[in-house]
């Protein structure tokens, strides 16, 4: 559910990254409690039409039993073209208002005793920041190693935090960083973190077998080298954890024809509703056009808000960067990237 918040800061991170902050009503408190790792969803009405992105909170939860936080801060970092990213570093200032969604997102770490461990590359600090914060104050014994790549030392984002809960927790807490741009006198030589170089260094960082979660974030590629790298280390699935930032197109697959067309039937917030597919709609499309309160955010599958359990029926997901593979196997669809292949399909949101 969308609210409007007031935006009370916008503080520059980096030349292209700022944070922003909302202030939380105090009868909105309660609403807005998140997990560390959790993101909202901003909304802002351009032209009478909306755009929608979704940032990852970055502070860190307060000790239970709290009524719910007082402000949310996300990172935001600027993309190429990017509609709401160029305007919240040009134009957006204090004062002004947007919606904002609830939080959501299964990228958790809930504080627990452990040894944990995070890859992330550029905003994908944003969560992980959150978690390592959180965790790190509420349980004296967890501990974290956190493996971060930029371009360069000027495009880090979040750069003196890091160093802050360094100098808190300095025997809980160790950081190993790469550039992938620039030369540096000290730490690690620099260059991209494919799998082969993750593969060496992680073992030489801390025992990969003792580390009871692992955290990663950031762009498709360097996730992807990361998760090879820990399958390539013997690595239990059920301990990465993931989510993708900055994903480029994909080509769909190949359509297949339903005769007659394809009707969509759906559950949400308890009602329930049946309605006729148009060509090449996806599920959540045909849902948006008769409830227009059915959640999604990115409509790239990578944000996972528009998660949905399928029924019956079956569908074709052209891609997925959100859902775990024990969320696809007990039936759950992102319904942004979810087309019918079979004469009616039926999802239900509230599941």
């Amino acid at each position: 559910m969308f609210h409007p918040l007031r935006v009370t800061e916008v503080h520059p991170l980096t030349d292209d990254s700022v944070t922003i902050c909302f202030e939380v009503p105090e009868e909105l408190r309660a609403a807005y409690r998140y997990a560390p790792g959790q993101h909202i969803a901003v909304r802002r009405r351009v032209d009478g039409g909306e755009i929608r992105r979704t940032y990852s909170l970055c502070d860190p939860v307060p000790a239970s039993p709290d009524p719910g936080p007082r402000r949310l801060r996300v990172g935001v970092r600027l993309v190429e073209d990017g509609e709401f990213s160029t305007y919240a570093l040009k134009e957006l200032a204090a004062g002004d208002v947007l919606d904002v969604m609830t939080p959501a997102g299964r990228f958790v770490l809930e504080p627990r005793p452990g040894r944990f461990a995070a890859v992330v590359g550029g905003s994908g600090i944003t969560p992980v920041l959150s978690q390592i914060g959180t965790v790190l104050a509420r349980e004296p014994g967890a501990s974290f190693c956190l493996i971060r790549s930029d371009r360069t030392a000027a495009s880090t984002m979040f750069l003196e935090e890091v160093a802050d809960l360094k100098d808190r927790w300095p025997d809980r807490f160790q950081v190993v960083s790469a550039l992938s741009r620039e030369e540096r006198q000290t730490g690690l030589p620099s260059g991209r973190l494919d799998s082969a170089r993750l593969t060496e260094l992680i073992p030489a960082l801390l025992p990969v077998a003792a580390v009871d979660g692992w955290y990663l974030c950031g762009p498709l590629g360097l996730v992807g080298s990361a998760e090879r790298a820990l399958r390539e280390l013997g690595v239990p699935r059920s301990r990465v954890h993931q989510e993708i930032f900055h994903v480029d197109e994909v080509p769909a697959g190949p359509a297949r024809a339903i005769p007659g067309g394809a009707t969509v039937r759906a559950t949400l917030d308890g009602r329930g509703g049946a309605w006729p597919v148009r060509d090449g709609e996806s599920v959540l499309e045909t849902v948006l056009r008769n409830r227009s309160d059915a959640p999604y955010a990115c409509k790239g599958g990578v944000c996972g808000t528009c998660r949905t359990k399928l029924v019956s029926g079956e569908v074709r997901m052209d891609r997925n960067f959100a859902l775990e593979p024990e969320e696809t196997e007990a039936g759950y669809v992102l319904a942004c990237q979810s087309h019918p292949v079979t004469p009616v399909v039926e999802v239900d949101f509230d599941a």
